[in-house]
């Protein structure tokens, strides 16, 4: 029987965390050199704890089955993240991002840690501009944020759409240096395939080398997973190939217990399926939603093309069934209305799997020039992918499996219930990392 706590601090939530920072224990600088900390995985999450790990002074060994980090799947994270800082002026607070990250939880997330990842949330973002994030601007050079859905509130913090990937390069080029200062030893194209315990405590792992099939062992004072989730289990997913999850079983295995595998996030914004052979799908940013109107013919059947379907014979159902949302409403809820819709054969395209996805409102009030300063990216990648012009009709879009929810049950301080051995991002079960979108 293993015993689970959970570590939270005591107080009331808003304090929870200051309560724990001001109580924990603390390491001497001139001791943390004497501890080890190996990082698995070099993605978001594992560049930024391997950097900020030899940045304290501890000794750092970083493992990645990639040829680079800069190959980690956090690319995919296209459309921004969150922070309230409030700079739109709307009414944001820590508080409300808390409700919603609740809220977009479905009321099943460990309040004490979204509440920690609302507090920290304004200061990820002046961490990663230090890095060197380009984050987009207004005209007066201050940080811009954009809608996202299921928010009220302009919080989403971007990159054009390609957020995921400036992160990335941004908590790379910190690792970079750490090893170039010594801090982190890199191991390219090397995989896990064994975590070792001592007594019950993670001691270490065992890898073996993709290049020469060599096997070694490594030892260290605690091992942090940061090697991303199980999207894949599903045959129709957005998440690259070798997003396998192996590491992390090979951890359960050794008694790092699952929580919450069911949790999936299905991403309403993905190009449909083109046909029955193919095995992966690719995600178009949520943040299309901010401009884009979803609709589908209001007649069952409808094979005209969208330009040939005039406007009171469309369904924006997004904005009739949650108007307070439209089309920002929360994920979950908008893939069920595009589900149920196709279900009752209302879809589009030539294999009716999908909805549209409609800019000619936003290019007629913008221009298209702004749509294309914010979007142009994606727009193209859209076109190379579906062959269609989206400036000119409406893409094409219906939910997938993206992101998981559930991993290596972790407590208050993503400690697995192995002993020293630590999961971080996608890899753990704690939802609050669930803020890049």
């Amino acid at each position: 029987m293993v015993a689970f706590d959970a570590k939270i601090p005591t107080g009331p939530l808003g304090d929870k965390w200051d309560n724990y920072k001001a109580n924990a224990k603390l390491v001497n600088p001139n001791n943390k050199r004497k501890f080890k900390v190996i990082v698995v995985g070099t993605g978001l999450a594992g560049a930024s704890a391997a950097a900020t790990l030899a940045e304290l002074g501890y000794q750092v060994d970083a493992f990645t089955f990639h040829d680079s980090p800069r190959r980690a799947h956090s690319i995919a994270a296209q459309g921004g993240i969150n922070a309230a800082k409030n700079y739109q002026g709307d009414g944001d607070s820590v508080n409300r991002l808390f409700m919603d990250t609740i809220k977009g939880g479905d009321f099943r997330s460990r309040e004490a840690n979204v509440y920690r990842l609302a507090q920290v949330s304004v200061n990820i973002i002046d961490q990663m501009v230090a890095q060197g994030v380009p984050f987009a601007r207004e005209y007066g050079g201050l940080l811009d944020n954009r809608s996202f859905g299921g928010a009220q509130v302009s919080r989403t913090f971007y990159a054009r759409g390609q957020t995921g990937q400036q992160l990335l390069l941004g908590a790379y080029q910190q690792l970079a240096r750490q090893i170039g200062l010594g801090g982190v030893r890199l191991f390219n194209r090397t995989e896990l395939i064994d975590v070792v315990t001592v007594d019950g405590r993670c001691a270490g792992i065992v890898v073996r080398d993709l290049l020469t099939g060599e096997i070694q062992s490594h030892a260290a004072h605690a091992v942090v997973l940061a090697t991303g989730g199980y999207g894949n289990v599903f045959f129709l997913s957005t998440n690259a190939m070798n997003c396998n999850v192996t590491a992390a079983w090979r951890a359960h295995r050794r008694g790092a217990l699952f929580a919450n595998p069911c949790y999936t996030q299905i991403h309403p914004t993905c190009i449909p399926q083109s046909d029955e052979f193919q095995s992966k799908l690719t995600l178009m940013s949520e943040s299309l939603r901010n401009d884009g109107r979803v609709w589908v013919p209001k007649k069952a059947g409808d094979s005209r093309p969208a330009h040939e379907i005039p406007e009171d014979e469309r369904d924006y159902y997004l904005e009739r069934l949650y108007p307070s949302y439209g089309n920002l409403a929360p994920r979950d809820i908008s893939s069920r209305a595009a589900k149920r819709l196709v279900d009752k054969g209302h879809g589009v395209g030539p294999l009716k799997n999908g909805v549209n996805l409609d800019f000619s409102a936003a290019i007629n009030r913008l221009g298209r020039d702004v749509v294309e300063e914010r979007y142009g990216n994606l727009f193209e990648m859209y076109e190379r992918i579906a062959g269609e012009d989206p400036y000119k009709t409406p893409m094409r879009i219906y939910p997938a499996t993206h992101y998981t929810m559930g991993g290596a049950w972790v407590d208050y301080e993503l400690q697995t219930t192995i002993p020293g051995l630590y999961a971080t991002g996608e890899a753990n079960a704690s939802r609050e990392s669930d803020c890049i979108l």
